[in-house]
């Protein structure tokens, strides 16, 4: 099995702002790090640029939408803590607002699945809803592989 992941955050102004260059300037570096990162698999890209924060996927034009494939949970949490991921992660408070609910979910699938933005969305509003499992988590539980595979 492998670790899909959604995140969405909600911006300050649009991503076409002042307000926010600073943060779009640093999309390409950062997902040509996530790509090279071990583990990684995919992300969700819109078919006109080479990321997912044209894409309105949600009721507001300033939530933007980040969806991935990796791995496993440890090459996920690696790239976000332990690389070049991190110092833009730190200043996510001059771009985005702290949204009020959950804003992240894991799930494992299978080897080959492409989630649709469909999935990722009833992901995370299982988590909101119903709390973490082994159907939505995030990364301070402690569901594994095995724990999926018995749903």
């Amino acid at each position: 099995m492998h670790l899909a992941q959604l995140n969405i955050a909600e911006a300050i102004a649009s991503m076409d702002s002042p307000e926010m260059a600073d943060f779009v300037n640093n999309i390409e570096r950062i997902n040509t790090l996530a790509e090279s990162s071990q583990g990684y698999i995919w992300r969700l890209t819109d078919e006109g640029s080479d990321n997912s924060y044209s894409m309105q996927l949600f009721d507001s034009e300033f939530i933007v939408t980040n969806m991935s494939i990796w791995k496993d949970k440890e090459s996920l949490f690696d790239f976000v803590y332990n690389t070049g991921h991190v110092e833009i992660f730190k200043r996510r408070k001059e771009w985005f607002h702290k949204m009020a609910k959950s804003h992240m979910v894991l799930w494992y699938i299978n080897e080959g699945h492409i989630p649709d933005i469909e999935e990722a969305k009833e992901r995370l509003r299982y988590l909101r809803e119903q709390g973490e499992s082994a159907y939505a988590f995030t990364f301070k539980s402690m569901y594994r592989e095995e724990d999926a595979k018995k749903l």
